[in-house]
């Protein structure tokens, strides 16, 4: 056993016997080192893995059933009347928005696509 002059005793339970204080600090630091969900080593940090955000999915793009979707384009002009139209082709109904554009009573065209 150690003598009283080394300073107090320290016991820790399991088979490793006894500590001296100065370790003890050491073993508390050590005992909650790296696990397999941490770096190598206590000071790095893991790269991050990017990921990219999943669009979410409407209702719209579920349906399996739908051979084509439909467009539709409004018009929207400067006395504050609208006009639309549906297409089931995309490209041709913008083409008729850009079409619309043109003319100077026409504000404003928008595509949406529709059920």
């Amino acid at each position: 056993m150690a003598s009283a002059a080394s300073g107090p005793v320290y016991r820790r339970a399991g088979r490793e016997g006894f500590l001296h204080p100065s370790l003890v600090p050491i073993l508390i630091l050590v005992r909650g080192g790296p696990n397999c969900h941490s770096a190598a080593s206590p000071t790095e940090k893991a790269p991050r893995k990017k990921t990219l955000r999943k669009r979410k999915r409407t209702k719209l793009g579920k349906d399996k059933r739908r051979k084509h979707r439909h467009w539709q384009v409004t018009v929207y002009y400067h006395d504050g009347e609208r006009f639309a139209r549906v297409y089931t082709d995309r490209a041709k109904a913008a083409k008729f928005a850009e079409r619309q554009k043109k003319s100077p009573v026409v504000k404003a065209t928008r595509v949406t696509q529709v059920d």
